[in-house]
């Protein structure tokens, strides 16, 4: 009994401390943008089975993290700041050309964290590819809000 009640408390003081980092994150990126500021994140809906995937050694750290958590708090930060928040399919957002469009799983090296598009031979890191390709589909989503209004 003293074992799990020292794990219990080991697991809710971690979750504290993932709250506020979540916390200070979210606050962080609403007060730095303010009002009229459209946040884009992607749906991390059912990562974790995605994730389940990874070694047994890396899991801990790739499925424990609290997305929706982070997601919730910068929505209702950015509600609070006039600001707005949209969530898109992450679907090959690391694996898509943000020059040309191609789309193709060869293009991002997960292992090395790079892209390299087979089409037209761009180059850069893939977390920043899938950032551009993100700001891609916030001026599709603000060309599409305009052209309705």
């Amino acid at each position: 009994p003293s074992a799990r009640r020292r794990l219990k408390a080991i697991g809710q003081r971690e979750n504290r401390w993932m709250q506020d980092v979540n916390h200070c994150i979210s606050k962080a990126l609403v007060e730095r943008y303010g009002a009229n500021t459209l946040f884009v994140l992607e749906d991390l809906t059912g990562i974790r089975r995605a994730t389940e995937k990874v070694r047994k050694e890396d899991r801990y750290a790739m499925v424990f993290w609290a997305f929706y958590d982070l997601r919730q708090k910068i929505e209702y930060k950015a509600l609070k700041h006039r600001a707005k928040v949209i969530t898109v399919d992450p679907k090959y957002t690391s694996q898509t050309c943000p020059k040309c469009g191609h789309t193709e799983k060869v293009n991002r090296n997960k292992q090395t964290h790079t892209f390299c598009c087979k089409n037209c031979h761009y180059q850069s890191n893939d977390d920043r590819v899938g950032a551009m390709n993100l700001q891609r589909k916030e001026i599709e989503y603000i060309v599409e809000e305009t052209i309705q209004a």
